[in-house]
């Protein structure tokens, strides 16, 4: 398979370096090639093709990649965000490792600082790694990266903590070194630096980063007609950690959107859909979170619902050298906040780095709606969803107000799971603020049911999420 192949179907840019490699075994290497990239314009490293463009595959390919990924992770100084993705290509299995240019030069592999010059991987000599030195220390550091006011005795979000090691530890893409640590957890996850929480760490896991920095507010509405109209079904201001903030908006979008009922060709089976594909929806929502600009206080993220369209908007711009053509096309990302994109991707957040536009337009066209918009003003970026000119049997879809602790417990669920077990991830203690705030709840709306119905209080009792449960968290967890 030609290269000019391989870019079309793993949807990576024209103009993005890549590297093919017959193995993916030899740490050190590939190692050097992503320290090269991170230095430079980033690029893409594709294991398991030979010299002449045959695809060979990799054996073992899940355990390889998370081997290789945890490799790199704890190989790279100072911490950085790669991506080691397995693709299935004419029945076999390549590894492919997507980097993005680096915001913190200088970058090193095991103490060694490489760059990328064309097709080649070399050690950086003394005068350019004075000159990438230098260059660091004359431009202003990013938002992120700037220390917050916030106390770490008393701001910090001990439950937002857990959930990010048990979402960390769940991926299995980085091994802390002192789980129980907190100060050592946000050290690991670069959010932390002098026993003082930055920006990114506030904005992640303070308990109301908002007091701090009023820009991180989101807000959402949902208007009965066009912006010229300014009546509104719902409206709402979410405030908190990133990641509840995150998923509280996803659930506003999902409860004042409709669903739409199809039915399947050949068959007279009909199935109910949301209006827009879930997984864009997801997907836009993290771009937004990930790629605004947080240090303009006039800035932040709005969701607005029309009966026709959905936009969401973030302040900021386009990457530098990103237009919206790029965006129907593979590229490389280019991040405006590095850390905070480390994190959720270490938490499962983000998967297919760089290509979250393609996976957009590929589920709405995928979906029968028409494809989506990006636009740039001054104020910042929107991402604007179009309903189909036609939407039969549409209808409004219910979904209960639910507290933030019970969504943190739907979260939890794998399975079949005892009370116990719930208690233990979402770290709590005390049995009866459980029952009242989380376990009722969640069984009075119908969340979750018990496995031993005829005897509520057995020792053997476990819980499981209903199927209104599985779809208010939008997953498919049984």
């Amino acid at each position: 398979m030609k290269i000019e192949n391989i870019r079309e179907v793993l949807l990576l840019g024209d103009d993005q370096s890549i590297e093919i490699l017959s193995r993916c075994r030899d740490l050190e290497l590939i190692g050097a090639i992503v320290c090269g990239f991170l230095n430079t314009s980033g690029g893409s490293i594709v294991c398991g093709v030979d010299d002449k463009g045959n695809i060979i595959g990799i054996d073992d390919a899940e355990n390889a990649a998370r081997d290789l990924e945890r490799g790199l992770l704890h190989g790279l100084s100072p911490t950085a965000l790669v991506s080691v993705q397995v693709y299935r290509i004419e029945e076999e299995t390549l590894l492919v490792v997507e980097v993005p240019a680096g915001k913190d030069l200088p970058y090193a592999f095991e103490n060694v600082i490489f760059l990328r010059e064309g097709q080649t991987t070399r050690r950086a000599n003394v005068e350019t790694i004075r000159d990438m030195v230098l260059r660091k220390q004359v431009e202003p550091e990013r938002w992120e990266r700037r220390f917050s006011s916030a106390d770490m005795k008393i701001d910090l979000d001990r439950d937002e903590i857990r959930s990010a090691i048990h979402a960390v530890n769940k991926t299995s893409r980085f091994q802390f070194r002192d789980g129980d640590n907190t100060v050592m957890v946000l050290e690991d996850l670069a959010v932390c630096r002098y026993g003082r929480l930055t920006n990114g760490g506030d904005v992640l896991f303070g308990t109301n980063p908002a007091m701090r920095n009023p820009q991180v507010r989101v807000r959402a509405a949902c208007f009965t007609a066009d912006r010229t109209d300014d009546t509104y079904r719902d409206m709402k201001s979410f405030e908190g950690p990133l990641v509840p903030v995150l998923e509280n908006v996803f659930r506003f979008i999902q409860r004042n959107t409709p669903t739409i009922s199809r039915f399947g060709k050949g068959n007279l089976e009909r199935r109910d859909d949301s209006l827009y594909p879930v997984a864009a929806i997801r997907e836009g929502l993290v771009n937004a979170f990930v790629h605004r600009d947080y240090s303009d206080f006039s800035g932040g993220i709005a969701v607005s619902i029309y009966p026709d369209r959905l936009e969401i908007w973030n302040s900021g711009t386009f990457p530098e050298g990103v237009t919206p053509d790029d965006l129907s096309t593979g590229h490389i990302s280019v991040l405006r906040n590095p850390d905070i994109a480390h994190v959720l991707y270490l938490r499962g957040l983000m998967e297919k780095m760089g290509r979250g536009s393609v996976m957009i337009r590929k589920a709405c066209d995928e979906h029968g709606i028409p494809l989506p918009r990006w636009s740039e003003d001054d104020h910042g970026v929107t991402l604007t969803f179009y309903a189909p000119e036609v939407t039969p049997e549409v209808t409004p879809e219910v979904t209960p107000e639910v507290t933030p602790e019970v969504i943190r417990m739907l979260d939890a669920f794998e399975g079949e799971m005892s009370r116990k077990n719930l208690q233990d991830i979402l770290g709590l203690k005390d049995n009866e603020h459980f029952r009242k705030t989380y376990l009722l709840p969640a069984i009075h709306d119908n969340l979750i049911e018990m496995t031993i119905l005829d005897k509520p209080k057995s020792s053997k009792q476990k819980y499981r999420l209903t199927e209104k449960g599985r779809a208010l968290i939008g997953g498919d967890r049984s």
